[in-house]
């Protein structure tokens, strides 16, 4: 029986799962907490720390006593290849496995939404990124940038813009929103609000956390929430039309969306849904086959997959004997 350790490590938290070839859904599944990137300063140690403390528990449950391979999709690989590299090989000199990959978990997502077909899919969590396969193997990717230069209509930028709406009518210089009352509740006094971000070791985490409160103030009908939520929408609808535009020919691309900003609803799904059909662009939305972490597990091994470009492979051979898990 071969078994897979499949990781899908985000900027707000990490899932690990043990899968085997005889079973459709894994054995064991753990949570724990996230890392803020691998393209951050020590990125690939932030992400090893978490891949193992999310690993480890389902490691010392299982029965087993060797991994096939490792394969992990890590927010910030695309951007940060070294790191990418780094962390692969961090895992394989901790971890028993004959193979450690790491890609991005954007291509992850993409392989467990759309398996081998050609497509978009957009991957909106805390950050935000598309990634487009065609049928030739063309890989697109549009933003990604993190949150300080993109990851437009992300978990985290509708939680800053939401905190900024709140500031807004705070000091005066917007109309009152529901959001002001929503930030007091969960942050505390304003005036401190910028002095609590900054304390935090991953601030885009915690803006990500006010989301849902702007997803549901804009349901209720909260002008500003509201505001922020189509222009979210708009934002992923570019990112996606963007990624899909270099692969469009004549017949029609399956777009998928994953990841936590789903959980929002129509205030944001509402109006994105609308842009992409109203693109020039041949796109049709499917729901996805898989989630990143079942796509991790498809891209366990090297193979004929279009997305083998973006994995990072490091093999036991090269660095020699593993050590404990611990």
């Amino acid at each position: 029986m071969t078994a897979v350790l499949a990781v899908d490590l985000g900027k707000t938290g990490c899932r690990a799962a043990i899968w085997t070839d005889h079973s459709d859904e894994p054995l064991l599944l753990c949570e724990g907490a996230g890392a803020p990137g691998l393209a951050g300063l020590g990125g690939a140690a932030a992400a090893e720390t978490a891949v193992l403390a999310a690993s480890r528990p389902i490691l010392r449950q299982w029965h087993g006593t060797h991994l096939a391979a490792v394969s992990v999709g890590a927010a910030g690989a695309a951007a940060a290849p070294e790191a990418a590299e780094e962390l692969a090989g961090r895992l394989l000199a901790q971890l028993s496995a004959d193979e450690v990959a790491v890609t991005s978990d954007a291509v992850t997502a993409h392989a467990g939404a759309l398996g081998a077909q050609a497509g978009v899919v957009l991957a909106a969590g805390t950050g935000a990124v598309a990634v487009g396969i065609g049928d030739d193997g063309t890989i697109t990717r549009v933003d990604g940038w993190g949150p300080w230069l993109g990851d437009e209509g992300s978990g985290a930028w509708i939680g800053l813009a939401g905190l900024r709406a709140a500031l807004h009518a705070h000091d005066g210089r917007g109309a009152d929103t529901v959001l002001r009352h929503d930030a007091t509740e969960l942050f505390g006094d304003l005036d401190r609000l910028p002095a609590i971000l900054s304390k935090e070791e991953n601030p885009a985490r915690v803006a990500a956390s006010f989301a849902p409160r702007v997803g549901l103030a804009a349901a209720a009908g909260d002008g500003a929430a509201g505001e922020i939520m189509h222009a979210a929408a708009t934002a992923l609808a570019r990112s996606v039309i963007a990624a899909a535009r270099p692969l469009a020919g004549r017949r029609s691309l399956p777009v998928a969306v994953t990841g936590g900003l789903v959980g929002l609803g129509d205030p944001l799904i509402g109006p994105f849904d609308a842009l992409i059909a109203a693109s020039s662009l041949p796109l049709h939305r499917v729901p996805p086959l898989g989630d990143p972490l079942a796509g991790a597990r498809t891209l366990a091994f090297a193979g004929r997959l279009p997305h083998e470009a973006s994995v990072k492979r490091v093999r036991r051979e090269a660095i020699g004997p593993s050590l404990s898990t611990g």
